[in-house]
């Protein structure tokens, strides 16, 4: 092959974006150790007549808790201890845990500190002698004061705990309703018996008929379970508020906004325009088309972003409107992501994309012949945008697939239509588009009980086995079940694990792409041991398509995790407009990380991950969770590099059969100075390769000359101590062994998932993990075509087809004073300037 090792087309760093500094209110500084001496009797009696008066406050609790048949270890009071003005208290001398004393809490409101502490039966003595050797300046044998004053000068005033003093969750948070019922994160100390203090709590929370959570989570010093109950009902008790360290408002949820009545919502949906700013059509804003059941953009939260103009059908007798309630709720995610979090939040909200509708699904699902012919209808889809305007920026998101997993990878005549349409190669101007697809869904409830092998084999739904699209799978953080109704039911999938409804590749053969390629938000179900349910708690929330009914709805599933890879895509086109379809895809991919839920759950335990555990965990999450701070940033001991260029893959001589032609040599402008002064310290080099083939769908052999790719991409990276001769020959023995059907790679064992398994599809991301000083010496990393039907299939005469493709690289070290950032930028000259989000 011949060597092009010109510079690419486009070479550049993504923006820097300096870590910024944390912020805080500003408040007046606290010192800890400037003290102001006190008048001492008159302080000193001031406490002493406080704690006095506490007294009968700590026998009436005792007895009321006896009565209660309550263990005497939980017997006592909790008190709150104020500080002075500007005046830290001494936290660490108000607790003494060998008599029980039990610092609870601390919060801060301005310049004064509050501390909750739980006082045993019998222990209030000890602040009364703490006062007392005060007052009598008490002094030990050698005559040194031992008066407590460092202790007593901070305390400003002592008295019982009420509901108000638990409360270390935002002032704006507090209920100002005695009647206000909600859901309270209830954190109760452990004591010397966790088992114990939960028993006792439920116990008197069921006296005052508090509903409680079945499920709690345990940390170390504090267990945390939801009570649902007013201000009122909370605080009747004290034997309750006595048995609690801290009281917080649990998180809301979508079943909060979607259980609002009709007449309730259209107040949040106010507030929330009022903070909204919408992208007026216009040159160079980015379109999110949904090829789904319509959008109403009769909604609110749509009117600003979806112009009539942009409302499209691939038949006119089915209209333009949607009935099914599917196309819209993914408009509303796609422009806001889960509607939860926006509308509790208080910040501005800068949309700088808009949405297009096509309607490719008839809303009363009649036998129209044409409704079956499901890549023709996603041709008509596209066209009917194309028409409208060729040039536009668009992500086109299609949430629909079929109903059954019978392809299991193998090509359809719907995934290929995908990744024409991707690829364009029915277009005169040949403009590739990204195409977001929804991997599908688990629908069957009793599938679930199994989960998570339920995800294991059920395989991705047609088409989202299409070489050239994003294919979206769902993962969850919604473990937080807030129905009123639910209480013996647990979500089935952990924080961070894949969703129950996910599909997988991980029964494909392995020679078909790894798909999904990442996976987003797509909500959780929940089991109560009976019958699995999904729940709005567990689901995010979106926008209804009957607005003068309801506003808000919710959403789940691939489809839902579809809008929002849709939202991530427009996001990252808005501020880097200049960029490939090809390169927003591995910026989304090269972006994704997986959780430790998905890493425990599809990683052996107690022995080290190979290549062939990675697979399998691929083949379940993809990539992982995109993240779009990564996507859009370099920080300073991290870089990303994004190289757009092209490449002859084959050439054809006269009277010659085609033969492989160009291969791509790029010099990576590493630190080397700064990753060598790493020495043996562990770095990450990541590697992600997008492109886009042409289909030539037939059952007739993968491997065959009839293979269904135009051509494929690899890439190497030259290894430690080998020159950039040997390397150029070891790449050139690489191509022809693919070219000849023959995979070995050699062995280059820091790779995690290594080149059998990632060069399938047309989509290639890998990690390399190793000394940083190793790491400086793989400075160049080679791009080299494999075998395609344009190489194969001569009389089709696409011998000579150009490819084009998106690489990208990073480099990531620990925490460190080292600015690989800089040192990259001084190499590559100065990079394209782009604008903050």
């Amino acid at each position: 092959m011949a060597e092009k090792n010109q510079p690419p087309k486009k070479h550049f760093l993504l923006g820097n974006l300096a870590d910024p500094e944390p912020f805080s209110p500003p408040r007046r500084s606290i010192s800890p150790v400037s003290i102001p001496a006190r008048e001492r009797q008159s302080h000193g009696n001031h406490l002493l007549r406080q704690v006095e008066q506490l007294k009968p406050a700590m026998q009436n609790a005792k007895e009321v808790q006896e009565a209660a048949g309550l263990d005497k270890d939980g017997l006592g009071l909790r008190l709150e201890f104020e500080s002075f003005d500007d005046i830290d208290l001494a936290i660490e001398s108000l607790a003494r845990e060998r008599s029980g004393i039990e610092l609870l809490n601390v919060r801060r409101d301005e310049n004064i500190t509050f501390a909750t502490v739980f006082v045993p039966d019998g222990k209030l003595l000890h602040f009364e002698k703490l006062v007392t050797d005060y007052l009598g300046e008490r002094r030990d044998r050698k005559g040194n004061l031992r008066d407590n004053s460092s202790l007593v000068n901070t305390i400003k005033e002592i008295r019982a705990a009420s509901l108000r003093e638990l409360w270390t969750d935002d002032e704006s948070e507090f209920p100002r309703q005695d009647d206000e019922v909600f859901w309270w994160e209830v954190w109760l100390p452990v004591r010397k018996d966790r088992q114990k203090v939960v028993e006792t709590f439920r116990f008197l929370a069921e006296a005052q008929e508090i509903s409680l959570s079945s499920s709690m989570l345990e940390f170390p010093e504090r267990t945390v379970l939801l009570a649902y109950a007013s201000r009122k009902k909370m605080q009747q008790s004290m034997m309750t508020l006595n048995s609690i360290a801290e009281l917080r408002r649990a998180k809301e949820t979508a079943e909060v906004f979607d259980s609002l009545s009709p007449e309730q919502q259209p107040e949040w949906i106010e507030e929330l325009m009022s903070r909204c700013e919408y992208s007026a059509e216009g040159e160079g804003v980015p379109y999110v088309c949904l090829l789904d059941t319509g959008v109403n953009n009769g909604h609110p939260l749509i009117f600003h972003a979806l112009a009539d103009s942009d409302l499209h059908t691939v038949q006119p007798t089915w209209g333009l409107d949607d009935q099914a309630g599917h196309g819209t709720s993914m408009a509303g995610l796609a422009l806001f992501g889960n509607l939860t979090e926006p509308l509790l939040s208080s910040l501005p909200i800068n949309i700088r994309h808009r949405i297009e509708s096509v309607k490719i699904i008839p809303h009363d699902n009649a036998n129209h012949g044409e409704a079956y012919l499901h890549g023709y209808l996603t041709k008509e889809a596209v066209n009917r945008t194309i028409i409208t305007d060729a040039f536009r920026k668009r992500v086109y998101g299609m949430a629909v697939s079929a109903r059954d997993n019978r392809d299991r990878g193998r090509p359809s005549a719907w995934s290929s239509a995908v990744d024409s349409l991707a690829v364009d190669a029915e277009g005169e101007n040949e403009i590739p588009r990204l195409m977001i697809l929804c991997a599908g869904n688990i629908d069957d409830l009793n599938a679930w009980r199994e989960y998570p092998a339920s995800n294991s084999s059920d395989g991705i739904h047609d088409p989202g086995q299409a070489w050239n699209a994003l294919t979206v799978g769902a993962h969850t953080n919604l473990v937080h079940i807030t129905e009123e109704d639910a209480d013996n039911y647990t979500p089935i999938a952990p924080t961070g694990g894949i969703s129950p409804f996910s599909t997988t590749s991980s029964t494909w053969q392995n020679h078909w792409p790894i798909k999904p390629d990442v996976v987003f938000e797509g909500g959780n179900a929940a089991d109560d041991g009976i019958s699995p349910a999904w729940m709005p708690s567990l689901s995010l929330l979106s926008t209804h398509h009957k607005p003068h009914e309801r506003l808000l709805t919710t959403m789940n599933a691939t489809s839902a995790a579809t809008a929002l890879a849709c939202r991530m895509a427009a996001q990252l086109i808005a501020v880097y407009p200049q960029l490939w379809p090809e390169t927003i895809r591995a910026l989304i991919v090269h972006s994704a990380q997986w959780t430790d839920a998905m890493l425990q759950t599809y990683l052996p335990v107690g022995k080290k991950a190979n290549k062939g555990d990675y697979n399998h965990l691929i083949r379940h999450c993809g990539f992982g969770a995109p993240d779009l701070d990564r996507a859009l940033w370099s920080v300073s001991n991290s870089l990303t590099m994004v190289i757009e260029t092209d490449l002859y893959p084959f050439k054809k001589e006269d009277g010659k059969e085609p033969s492989l032609r160009d291969m791509n040599l790029h010099r990576l402008p590493w630190p080397l100075d700064e990753l060598e002064s790493l020495g043996e310290i562990e770095v990450e080099m990541r590697v992600t390769l997008s492109y886009f083939i042409e289909p030539n769908p037939s059952t007739r052999g993968v491997r065959t000359r009839y293979r269904y790719e135009s051509h494929g991409l690899r890439f190497d990276v030259k290894r430690p101590h080998e020159s950039k001769h040997d390397f150029r020959g070891r790449i050139n023995s690489l191509a022809i062994n693919a070219d000849e059907g023959s995979s070995s790679a050699g062995d280059d064992t820091k790779w995690l998932i290594g080149p059998q398994n990632r060069h399938k599809g047309s989509l290639h991301s890998d990690v390399w993990r190793g000394p940083a000083a190793e790491l400086a010496s793989r400075g160049v990393l080679a791009v080299y075509p494999t075998l395609g039907w344009w190489k194969t299939r001569t009389s089709l005469a696409r011998y000579n087809k150009k490819a084009r493709y998106a690489l990208i690289i990073s480099i990531h070290a620990p925490e460190t004073e080292i600015d690989l950032y800089t040192a990259v930028e001084n190499q590559i000259g100065v990079p394209i300037t782009i604008g903050t989000v």
